[in-house]
């Protein structure tokens, strides 16, 4: 009799979160001015990018990894959630088949997550826009995922080409997605601050030079 392998989703054991303070302090800059406190590392490629105008969001990650096409781990996932975490899903970046739709993403958005960044495809567009559920991805195809496993959640995953890790924060807007190592958030965060500083005292000299 020939072994059968059985699909099945790994779930890690708990992960630590950075305090919610410090992710939320992230919120006050643009993804731009922490990609130049990072060295301009660290952003994912561009072809993930918000679904709908003017989605924004910071949270810390719960990473989900899936087969392409198959969201069955996505689904498990939303027992992990917390309120504040970025769901962020490896699919491989298929783009035959939708990941999430409108039902995960008014379920993530009812247990408190704050957005979704996805290596892969949604579909149901127009209801994510109407709840303004921050959703990152490659683009929509009205394909429907299969759910059969295998998967992994909680552990590091790539996602355009960049690692994140459970508890990284992770920061998104119109301009594209970055992943901030819990390790170095808090020196990221004081760089940014100096940043921000410095380009609104660049901006201040252009308004006195043109007024």
């Amino acid at each position: 009799m020939a072994n059968t392998l059985e699909l099945t989703v790994r779930k890690a054991s708990a992960w630590s979160r950075p305090p919610r303070t410090l992710v939320e302090a992230f919120k006050a800059f643009p993804v731009a001015n922490i990609g130049d406190a990072m060295e301009r590392l660290g952003m994912v490629d561009a072809g993930i990018s918000a679904i709908w105008d003017g989605a924004a969001a910071v949270g810390t990650a719960l990473p989900v990894l899936g087969a392409a096409g198959d969201n069955a781990a996505v689904i498990e996932a939303l027992d992990h959630n917390q309120p504040g975490d970025m769901v962020v899903i490896n699919g491989f970046g298929h783009r035959e088949r939708a990941l999430v739709g409108e039902q995960l993403s008014q379920r993530f958005a009812a247990a408190g997550a704050v957005g979704a960044v996805i290596d892969g495809c949604i579909r149901d567009k127009k209801t994510i826009t109407e709840i303004r559920f921050p959703v990152f991805a490659r683009g929509t195809t009205p394909a429907g995922p299969f759910k059969n496993g295998p998967g992994v959640i909680g552990e590091p995953v790539a996602v355009g080409g960049i690692v994140v890790a459970p508890g990284d924060i992770v920061a998104a807007d119109g301009d594209g997605v970055i992943v901030i190592p819990q390790a170095r958030a808090e020196e990221i965060l004081t760089r940014v601050i100096a940043v921000a500083e410095h380009e609104a005292e660049m901006t201040a000299e252009v308004s006195k030079a043109y007024s």
